[in-house]
């Protein structure tokens, strides 16, 4: 049968066409993820670097496992909610799925609402302020594993507990200070107990803490609370000691992390309690997890905020490829919704649960810090003091943030 020079070319371009729609179809849908964090200010160890390498290891290791690609990148959003609420929008508008990590409580708390707004995802792994999931609380933000009510009725409660009842505190003036030393007080005072002062200080520009540890000294409480974190917890340890106010008072950092620790040395923290959802020697998972992070960060060991920026993004991730990816980038506010109804499973954290509230729902571990003869190597710092289910230590669940599961 012979052919005409139209049906030839059309035959041509019929052929020609194959391969362009199969290769369209061969095309993977890509999962974009922004990591969030300080990477220059106070929080810079505790989160940082360190976070954005543990979100890059859970990329690694489901890479394997799911039919579609991830890219991921990184920004530091300076501590400042403006700065980050800009960024966030940014990636929104540039195909951003998931915004990871972002610490600093008044700055989650910005970029929850652009999240919001935007039908995106905010993972966060390291902002404590117990309102996120609480009066704050979104269908579109997930918290992994620690926030200011947590850490009040682990750290404040133990120490109330063993006769602790006279408080002073200093606190960082910003969502997170401010959240963890109003909840620390309402277990002081429902166990009997007196505060005597609260000294809030101008966060993140605040170094010398002197005048408030002479304030201190001078209420006579017994418990020096300390509403801060990284940098300004570290500053207020040493300065307390050089004010000899660790002998005269019990010292209790509401939120230390094993970062802070390391950095202040045993010498400075031992006899210090705090309390954290994760430690890298807790069991052969954990680590196993800290081997394969370490490889990346030698010179920084995990703590809390640093696995669960793992953990999240593991989390997110399986739940994308059971959602189906395209699917996944469809509705943030969908994708949480299916997280919450997927049993969580990894090695900083075993088996968990994701409330309904998108508090992620892990015990808590109250921890001592190790004395130098005690401790058998450089990161060898805690020993376990006592372990509280998750029901101990979550906020009650807010009727208005009772959000839907998929």
């Amino acid at each position: 049968m012979s052919l005409s020079r139209r049906g030839l070319l059309g035959t041509a371009a019929a052929v020609s066409a194959v391969p362009l729609i199969s290769a369209r179809a061969q095309t993977k849908p890509t999962i974009k993820l922004g990591v969030l964090t300080d990477l220059s200010g106070t929080y810079r160890d505790n989160t940082g670097p360190t976070s954005v390498a543990a979100a890059q290891l859970a990329v690694e290791e489901m890479k394997s496992h799911i039919d579609y690609d991830v890219e991921l990148i990184s920004a530091d959003h300076q501590n400042k909610p403006d700065v980050a609420a800009s960024i966030a929008r940014q990636w929104c508008d540039q195909g951003v799925d998931a915004i990871i990590d972002v610490p600093t409580s008044s700055v989650a708390l910005a970029v929850a609402q652009v999240v919001k707004e935007k039908d995106k995802m905010m993972l966060n792994a390291s902002a404590t302020v117990a309102a996120l999931t609480d009066a704050q609380c979104s269908p579109n933000t997930i918290v992994w594993s620690f926030d200011t009510y947590e850490n009040a009725h682990s750290t404040g409660g133990a120490l109330m507990a063993a006769g602790n009842k006279s408080w002073f505190f200093i606190t960082a003036n910003y969502a997170f200070g401010q959240s963890l030393a109003d909840l620390t007080k309402e277990v002081v005072l429902k166990g009997g107990g007196e505060v005597k002062g609260d000294l809030r200080y101008p966060f993140p520009d605040t170094t010398d803490f002197s005048s408030y540890m002479a304030q201190a000294q001078a209420s006579g409480a017994k418990v020096l609370g300390l509403a801060n974190a990284g940098l300004d917890t570290q500053n207020c340890i040493k300065q307390a000691a050089e004010f000899g106010l660790n002998k005269t008072m019990k010292i209790a950092p509401l939120l230390l992390f094993i970062t802070d620790v390391h950095s202040l040395g045993m010498q400075a923290c031992n006899g210090l309690t705090t309390t954290e959802t994760f430690y890298w020697d807790m069991n052969d998972r954990t680590r196993a997890f800290t081997k394969r992070l370490i490889a990346k960060t030698p010179k920084n060991y995990p703590n809390q905020a640093h696995s669960s920026s793992y953990a999240i993004t593991l989390h997110y991730l399986k739940t994308a490829q059971a959602m189906g990816a395209v699917e996944a980038k469809k509705s943030g506010r969908a994708a949480i919704a299916r997280m919450k109804s997927i049993p969580t499973d990894d090695d900083a954290y075993g088996k968990g649960s994701i409330r309904a509230d998108g508090r992620g729902s892990f015990p808590a571990y109250l921890f001592q810090i190790k004395t130098p003869e005690e401790s058998k190597g450089e990161w060898d710092l805690y020993k376990l003091v006592t372990t509280t289910p998750a029901e101990g230590v979550l906020h009650p669940l807010n009727d208005a943030c009772h959000f839907p599961t998929i």
